[in-house]
């Protein structure tokens, strides 16, 4: 096993912001189910837990093939120091960073998400976990969008980032690399998408939470979508959450 050092120690705790993630190439997964459904998908480069807790996941961690060189045993006040989360875990585990080249032509065949900006760590983490739920395993994302190896995305994704690639760079580059045959996006003068018959592939962009899809990434869009609401000219919300309306709009492209 690991000894616990204060030099790991800060390094640790120093994941919570970007710059040293993408420095040292690392982030953390705080939590017991959040850590098993992450296990055996990244490079594991720590495990720190409570003795109690190692006990009682012995079987799981062999399971997910955890190496016991990488298991380091801590005490409760080493845990809060090691925490982002306002109640401290039992279990952390610190992953590398995958490297990941997006494979265009397997983007071409499926449903993508685009994601315009969107800056809200929870917003982003239900994202990611919709698109787990409907299939989606990639993601493209403007530079301006949150880290997805946040503490608090990678914690809203409940295990979901294990499945779902986000890649990061100018999004109008992206998706004219892509060349889908049909880049979607909502808008109020778009075609109610009750009605739209939908591909099984293609772009679908997800605007930012306050100033929706940007005028350089609207004129990518080629299938301009509404999502109505309900009953028909009642006065509502001014619009929907992010995560909720990538949520209504990926069921529908299900079919569900």
């Amino acid at each position: 096993m690991i000894e616990l050092t204060n030099n790991i120690c800060r390094t640790v705790k120093a994941l919570d912001e970007r710059k040293t993630r993408r420095k040292e190439g690392l982030f953390k997964a705080e939590g017991t189910k959040c850590v098993l459904d992450t296990l055996g998908h990244f490079g594991l480069r720590y495990l720190f837990a409570s003795a109690e807790w190692l006990d009682g996941h012995e079987s799981e961690l062999k399971e997910r093939g955890c190496p016991e060189e990488k298991i380091v045993a801590v005490r409760r006040r080493d845990i809060l120091r090691l925490s982002s989360l306002v109640t401290p875990p039992d279990v952390i585990a610190v992953y590398d960073i995958p490297e990941r080249e997006p494979d265009v032509e397997t983007m071409r065949r499926q449903l993508v998400l685009a994601l315009d900006t969107i800056q809200d760590p929870g917003n982003l983490g239900t994202i990611i976990r919709v698109a787990d739920w409907f299939g989606v395993r990639d993601i493209i994302c403007s530079t301006e969008t949150a880290d997805c190896f946040a503490p608090k995305v990678v914690q809203s994704t409940m295990g979901s980032i294990s499945r779902v690639r986000l890649h990061y760079g100018n999004l109008r580059e992206m998706i004219e690399e892509i060349g889908a045959q049909a880049v979607y996006g909502t808008f109020l003068d778009g075609e109610n998408i009750s009605g739209k018959k939908l591909s099984q592939n293609g772009i679908i962009v997800i605007g930012n939470e306050g100033k929706g899809i940007s005028k350089e990434i609207e004129q990518t869009v080629t299938e301009r979508l509404f999502i109505p609401s309900y009953p028909p000219g009642q006065e509502t919300g001014e619009s929907l959450n992010a995560a909720i309306a990538t949520a209504i709009t990926l069921a529908k492209f299900r079919g569900v």
